[in-house]
């Protein structure tokens, strides 16, 4: 009998959890990010792809080393993050 009561008492509080984690994602996905607000503007989303397309055209033209390649898409990464923060601050 207890057994079966701590099953259904976890998986009621699994399920309490589960529907408070799907509100709580419904929220944060309903707040407009930097990257939302990016491709509302099509100026900034411009840029961002711009960088990816070239990320891509250097990936490509890159010697065949791990380094350069992760070195090349961590500066991408930086300028697209700074770029997108600092177009959401105007």
């Amino acid at each position: 009998m207890s057994d079966s009561l701590d099953t259904r008492i976890r998986d009621e509080i699994d399920d309490q959890v589960a529907e408070a984690f799907d509100a709580y994602l419904a929220d944060r996905l309903a707040e407009p990010g930097p990257l939302r607000t990016a491709l509302a503007t099509k100026r900034n989303a411009k840029v961002v792809l711009g960088t990816i397309g070239l990320g891509a055209l250097t990936t490509a033209l890159a010697p065949a080393d791990v380094t350069v390649i992760c070195w090349i898409w961590g500066a991408i990464a930086s300028i697209d993050v700074a770029f997108l923060l600092g177009a959401r601050r105007r």
